[in-house]
């Protein structure tokens, strides 16, 4: 019987060293943020954790999103919507990706990788007016520090303290590494995922260092597609599909108090 276990922990992505738990569905896309996690299917449907289970709610989405700024999806043809009073309400703009971790700013990228930003006096309405970045990337994601980004090629871009009134950072640099997805946490956290299926985390980062000081690998069974962190648990997506959830209790959130 525990060699059983042991197998099925092993194929379905646990971790080697955190006490994870395989939870139940399969998903292909997921994103955790002031409290809750919102993810996507296969077949594009729309489900958030709720008392334990994955809970469905209307829509389709290909991307979907949970922070500071609300919760955010884009569908399979990139039509962006906004989530209010559990029901999708299109806006302006299309987009691949979108990210609502920022601080009350919406981030993302197009089908031609270009990036766009939402501040924070423009969440509102439906004719949405969108800023573009300089640069280009295929994933983007925010927090309080910074937002971060991959390109097409897995090289890894931060800037540091975007503004949420004008979405333009202070500066802009290239940093170390291969990744083909990066998300930052609610409270700073940055998690990465490379090319083989491995789960980083971004270590030594501070707000007199945002950017950090190196990626640390996590001692985790298997590859996964997709990472996600906030409120003291760690999300990640199996290969196949299966969600796991990890609790990881180590945070920046009080070095930035």
């Amino acid at each position: 019987m525990l060699l059983l276990i042991f197998l099925q922990l092993l194929y379905t992505g646990a971790a080697a060293e955190m006490s994870c738990t395989v939870m139940p569905g399969k998903l292909k896309q997921l994103d955790a943020g002031n409290g809750e996690v919102f993810g996507v299917s296969e077949d594009n449907k729309i489900y958030f954790w709720h008392l334990n289970s994955w809970t469905r709610i209307s829509g389709n989405a290909s991307h979907v999103t949970v922070g500071p700024a609300g919760i955010w999806a884009v569908d399979p043809e990139n039509y962006i919507y906004r989530l209010q009073d559990f029901e999708w309400i299109q806006v302006s703009g299309l987009l691949k990706q979108i990210d609502a971790g920022g601080d009350k700013f919406v981030a993302g990228v197009n089908a031609e990788d270009n990036i766009y930003c939402l501040n924070e006096h423009r969440l509102m309405g439906t004719a949405l007016i969108f800023t573009q970045i300089k640069g280009s990337l295929m994933y983007y994601s925010c927090g309080p520090l910074g937002c971060w980004g991959v390109n097409n090629i897995h090289e890894i871009y931060f800037w540091n303290n975007v503004s949420p009134t004008s979405c333009q950072a202070t500066g802009s640099e290239q940093v170390n590494g291969i990744l083909v997805m990066v998300e930052v946490g609610t409270d700073g956290s940055v998690f990465a995922v490379n090319h083989e299926g491995k789960v980083y985390r971004r270590v030594g980062i501070s707000p007199k260092k945002p950017v950090g000081t190196q990626w640390k690998e996590l001692d985790l069974y298997n590859s996964f597609k997709h990472v996600s962190y906030d409120a003291g648990f760690l999300w990640l997506i199996a290969e196949n599909g299966r969600v796991i959830r990890c609790p990881y209790p180590e945070s920046i959130l009080s070095s930035l108090l």
